[in-house]
């Protein structure tokens, strides 16, 4: 059998070769990275300061900001760090903890996006009997159902990589560690774990999937029922800024993960790579304060109390 070495190191893919855009490359993704964080962390303050905010829809809007502010965090600040040393290695524990992470906080996201589904489809279709079901407590549970059961995927994928031996090459197709890339570094037979990848995969998309559309198949019947075009707006405006963050997710999802990495696509893979990992946590936060009078409201209320009237700070945002 041929002497196989092991390797310690994983050598991430250069954006680019050419120094001035490497240089634009770290300033713009810089700025990317400190609006998803404070955009984000705004949304996370106004939730928690405001008392007209405390309701279902913000309290998951909330969560769904962390989640972005910490899927942000695991690739963006090493993606910083490799633009400005130009020293692209990571070492192999490290990239498994960075794919465990993308992998968790993606797999929160999907159920997190279930979880505002069935939310809306309670205050759309059973106005009446909204504020009984979507209690607190039910909140509660289904937040932590939701960061509990995205743990499975991550832990299941990083304990069969445990019977993975890792020999080289050592260079991965990707500025960050995904699983898929790591298959393609390991010398061992991986095929029980592509057939792991592919069942939980399958299973939780399939869950998902179903628990965010399938309410909404129900919202469309609802309003289609009612009668005035005003009613209808009024209806599904509530909703457009959730489902435009599920449709920019799942398309993200999709090209990433089920459209092949070939070399004619490198290019647009990179693109796409990095509209999933950056954009869309920058996303998310700017589509619901454009959207939501509420968020826009308590945002100028906060700059008022704060900025013009310094003495009534600590009053909060009521």
């Amino acid at each position: 059998m041929k002497n196989q070495t092991m390797i310690t190191r994983v050598l991430l893919m250069s954006l680019s070769d050419n120094q001035n855009t490497i240089y634009v490359l770290f300033i713009v993704f810089l700025l990317i990275y400190l609006m998803t964080f404070l955009t984000n962390f705004l949304i996370i303050l106004l939730v928690v300061t405001c008392a007209h905010l405390h309701t279902p829809m913000y309290f998951f809007l909330g969560n769904l900001a962390f989640l972005d502010m910490s899927y942000s965090s695991v690739t963006a600040p090493r993606l910083l760090f490799d633009l400005i040393t130009q020293d692209w290695f990571i070492s192999l524990p490290d990239c498994i903890a960075q794919m465990f992470f993308v992998i968790y906080f993606g797999s929160s996201e999907v159920f997190l996006l279930s979880s505002m589904s069935y939310d809306r489809y309670l205050a759309i279709c059973h106005p009446l009997h909204y504020s009984q079901v979507m209690s607190w407590d039910t909140c509660n549970h289904l937040v932590s159902l939701v960061w509990s059961s995205a743990l499975l995927a991550p832990i299941i994928y990083t304990l069969c990589l445990r019977r993975l031996t890792f020999c080289g090459p050592n260079f991965i197709h990707n500025f960050f560690c995904d699983l898929p890339q790591l298959f393609q570094i390991s010398c061992t037979n991986t095929s029980i774990n592509v057939l792991v990848l592919l069942t939980v995969g399958c299973v939780q998309g399939i869950v998902a999937s179903v628990t965010t559309f399938y309410p909404y198949f129900r919202i469309f019947i609802t309003v289609h029922k009612i009668r005035t075009s005003d009613g209808k707006h009024k209806a599904f405006s509530t909703c457009t800024s959730h489902l435009t963050v599920v449709f920019i997710f799942y398309t993200a999802v999709t090209f990433i993960y089920f459209v092949p990495n070939t070399s004619d696509l490198s290019t647009l893979n990179q693109v796409l790579t990095v509209i999933y990992a950056l954009i869309t946590p920058l996303l998310n936060p700017l589509i619901y304060s454009l959207r939501s009078k509420d968020l826009k409201a308590a945002l100028q209320k906060a700059i008022h109390i704060h900025v013009m009237m310094p003495d009534y700070s600590r009053r909060g945002c009521t």
